[in-house]
């Protein structure tokens, strides 16, 4: 019996090891965003950019030391109590690292939990200062940042639409109200007249209201930030309708195909203020290629493909899972990604490269340079 007992003993410990080296053998990543709900499309963008940036890493031969790559991809709904709720969730999972969020009032509160849990964080679409102002070692973004972003849309306003009113308009979310103050604040120091700063609600349908306000005005300048594509074709509707002459500037949130999807011909000459995405860089097109099976990319598509991609390359060139290695390789990528450049800075942040694109015959084209003041 003590033979007998001897073996069963040595069985149960072989299938541990067995067990414990099949879960070394995984390698866990997490995304967060919305995937539900009024934001869902560029939710939705995120968790495929990151599927395909895995799928890019696996083409290459994967991460030595790990036999797969599983993604956990939680839906915040762009709500801060859901954002820590998937935070945590992400956390007992053990994931390594996380990709997300879309809103910056996920990403923020989220960011907190996993930096607790010593987990990286890349965002691809939250551009809040605060996001990366709070010291978080772990922290990352690609995308741009919303003082930046105002920059390049109050150049365009004075330089090239020589404007001299201004009616600002927001939904109250932490990122488009940041965003519109930014704005504001750009305005008066450039002396254009703000002359109004109204606010309208997340989830709201009817504008009439507010852009009854704006066509009295009569303002050179309409400035809408809000926090998706689906809220902004609504006003873009409802504004046309109203027969509103001014000149519409939107931005980053509200860049997504479902804009001229929804909007139409109401969309048609609106501008917006995007990163600048050169698409036949190898590197865009080697994105391409990976996304395809996924659909069309989204305005956030590429985005988080690099924050991904970033992740896993600096978990292989570290050769390890430990958070602070993994830094250390993050922190040397210098390398053109599929979105812009990848190099970070020591706050996390990767840089802006904000540019005026134009809504022309239902397509975005890229229009004006901020750093060049010329035409495409």
């Amino acid at each position: 019996m003590k033979g007998f007992s001897r073996i069963i003993v040595l069985t149960l410990a072989l299938c541990l090891a067995m067990g414990a080296a099949a879960q070394a053998a995984t390698l866990k990543i997490g995304s967060q965003s919305p995937l539900t709900g009024s934001y869902a499309a560029d939710g939705n963008d995120i968790a495929n950019g990151t599927r395909a940036a895995i799928d890019a890493i696996q083409k290459e031969g994967g991460i030595p030391g790990f036999e797969k790559i599983e993604l956990f991809a939680e839906d915040d709904a762009c709500d801060p109590r859901q954002a820590v709720a998937a935070a945590n969730k992400l956390l007992n999972e053990k994931v390594v690292g996380v990709v997300g969020s879309y809103c910056s009032s996920s990403t923020i509160p989220a960011s907190e939990v996993l930096d607790e849990g010593k987990i990286l964080m890349l965002t691809p679409a939250s551009t809040s200062e605060k996001v990366t102002e709070r010291g978080l070692p772990y922290m990352f973004r690609v995308c741009g940042r919303d003082d930046d972003q105002s920059v390049a849309a109050m150049k365009f306003m004075t330089d090239e639409l020589k404007a001299k009113t201004v009616f600002i308009v927001d939904d109250k979310t932490t990122y488009s109200q940041g965003l519109a103050d930014n704005v504001e604040k750009l305005a008066k120091e450039k002396g254009i007249k703000v002359i109004e700063h109204d606010h309208v609600n997340q989830g709201d349908k009817d504008f009439s209201a507010v852009l009854t306000k704006v066509k009295d005005a009569k303002p050179d300048v309409f400035y809408m930030s809000l926090q998706n594509s689906s809220s902004g074709a609504l006003m873009l509707i409802q504004a046309k309708r109203m027969g509103i002459e001014a000149a519409i500037i939107g931005q980053d949130a509200v860049y997504h195909p479902q804009l001229m999807e929804i909007a139409k011909d109401a969309a048609e000459g609106v501008y917006l203020t995007f990163g600048f995405i050169d698409e036949e860089t190898p590197a865009y097109k080697k994105f391409q290629a990976a996304y395809e099976k996924y659909g069309k990319p989204g305005a956030y598509s590429a985005y988080a493909y690099d924050s991904a991609y970033s992740l896993l390359s600096g978990i292989k060139a570290a050769g390890s899972t430990d958070p602070d290695k993994i830094k250390a390789a993050i922190m040397k990528i210098d390398a053109d990604g599929a979105s812009k450049h990848i190099k970070f800075a020591a706050n996390g942040d990767s840089g802006s490269n904000y540019i005026i694109r134009v809504v022309k015959d239902g397509q975005f084209k890229n229009y004006w340079d901020p750093q060049t003041g010329k035409k495409y």
